[in-house]
């Protein structure tokens, strides 16, 4: 099942495709440290044993790349993970590569190695960029995507599947479901489209290799418990499928979970999220010189807004809303204004035809204009580049009341609320409120500061495409 009624060819040559992938990368890996290498021996001043120590490097660096992990098929196309396991191969290596050329200059001279690493990581990333969006824009069409089956019951199955089609570069192509109990010929009604129900929990390894899954997803728990996901595990060896199991932890992303072994019983040990110390002094860090750096470069499109704002309607030019940000305090995120004055006293109707929405404010809203004196916002420390969306007070307390006292959507102030975060890039007009909170509480638990380049780039991206 994927949006738009997309399907993948179920043929050992689709199946494939990530081997192919995975080999692309690694011609494409070894290509990029090459001409890194020889741009280091033409403009590096290379001598002869420069040149051996390039030649090693030249061997190492790909190496490294696959032992990081950066081809496996698990982080192709989604997420920061890859790019992560990219820079952490590539800075170790050098950090090595740096202790070397402090006892050995004559073999590999400072400016050499700057030379030949600099170019190396912005090339690796630059073709892992190309590269995901080349995959992505193949999954949106129904290619490049892993047939699997879901396996749970009906409600865990329904949160699955519903998670895996809201993301259009979702690897996934869910041929169809099995639950306990179940029979060919039923369905699972999922999000208004109906998905076959294949067998019961009894018979998945035949449904399997009649259906040709790639991957088996286990939606959280099913009769029969961990003997039953264990033997079925050792079943579906035989058809090179692979077992996928859905963690109920769902704010909880990949790099904070680590395993470890104790007498045999594997432990998943969870990393407590960074709410303080050095990487917040970092992305503090960031904010300022970014956000310093916006103001001056977009101070002629302020000026033009700010005139465009005055003469549209009268009124002042700023909008000033109370949000409550970091702890539950409140303060005023200001925003050129886009509504006609007393607007928020007038009751509204569906967004793209309100018409307290002014005539620049409808343009303004659609390439996010009217966000951009949040900047100053940032300077202040009453917000950050990237972040969860500030509530408003009436709306927090609402939805408060609803969940009867839990205050699960506080978590989110633990963290200074952001400009741009994973709420506007999934389309914040629409998001229902249990998926804003959902998106924000994931960012909370999760961040990190290439996360934050990546949503700040993804932003801007879609802003131009509009």
């Amino acid at each position: 099942m994927r949006p738009s009624g997309a399907r993948i060819a179920r043929s050992a040559r689709a199946q494939a495709w990530p081997k192919r992938y995975a080999f692309y990368l690694r011609v494409a890996d070894s290509a990029i440290v090459l001409a890194a290498v020889v741009a280091g021996l033409l403009f590096g001043g290379a001598g002869p044993r420069t040149a051996v120590a390039l030649v090693v490097i030249a061997v190492v660096w790909p190496v490294a790349l696959g032992v990081y992990g950066s081809r496996d098929a698990s982080v192709f196309g989604i997420g920061a993970e890859e790019y992560r396991r990219v820079v952490a191969a590539s800075i170790e290596l050098f950090a090595v590569l740096a202790i070397a050329a402090l006892l050995l200059s004559d073999w590999l001279p400072a400016r050499v190695l700057a030379l030949v690493f600099g170019s190396g990581a912005l090339g690796l990333l630059v073709v892992r960029w190309s590269s995901r969006r080349w995959l992505n824009a193949q999954r949106r069409s129904g290619l490049c995507l892993t047939p699997v089956v879901v396996v749970g019951e009906p409600e865990d199955v329904r949160y699955v599947v519903r998670r895996i089609t809201a993301s259009s570069a979702a690897p996934y192509n869910v041929l169809g479901v099995v639950l306990p109990g179940g029979r060919r010929g039923q369905s699972l009604a999922v999000e208004g489209e109906r998905l076959p129900v294949l067998s019961s929990t009894d018979d998945v390894v035949r449904t399997v290799a009649l259906k040709k899954a790639a991957a088996v997803i286990i939606a959280g728990p099913i009769p029969g418990g961990n003997q039953y996901v264990r033997e079925l595990g050792w079943s579906l060896e035989q058809y090179g499928t692979e077992l996928v199991l859905a963690s109920t932890l769902t704010n909880v992303a990949g790099p904070r979970i680590h395993w470890r072994p104790v007498q045999g019983l594997p432990l998943m040990e969870v990393d407590l999220p960074r709410y303080s110390g050095a990487t917040q002094v970092l992305k503090r860090g960031m904010d300022i010189v970014l956000a310093v750096g916006a103001l001056v470069v977009l101070s002629p499109v302020l000026g033009v807004l700010a005139l465009l704002v005055r003469h549209d309607s009268p009124g002042p030019v700023i909008f000033r809303q109370e949000r409550i940000g970091k702890d539950g305090r409140a303060f005023r995120m200001l925003k050129f204004r886009s509504m006609v004055v007393g607007a928020e006293a007038q009751p509204g109707i569906e967004i793209n035809d309100d018409p307290r929405v002014t005539r620049c404010g409808r343009w303004m809203r659609r390439y996010s204009l009217d966000e951009l004196p949040q900047f100053v916002n940032v300077l202040t420390g009453e917000m950050s580049l990237v972040g969860p969306r500030p509530p408003l007070a009436p709306e927090l307390g609402g939805h408060e009341a609803e969940e009867q006292g839990l205050p699960v959507h506080r978590r989110r102030m633990l963290i200074t609320p952001g400009l741009t975060g994973f709420t506007h890039l999934a389309g914040r007009w629409d998001l229902e409120w249990d998926d804003a909170v959902r998106l924000d509480l994931y960012y909370v638990e999760n961040w990190s500061l290439l996360g934050d380049l990546m949503i700040l780039w993804r932003s801007f991206r879609d802003i131009c495409l509009r």
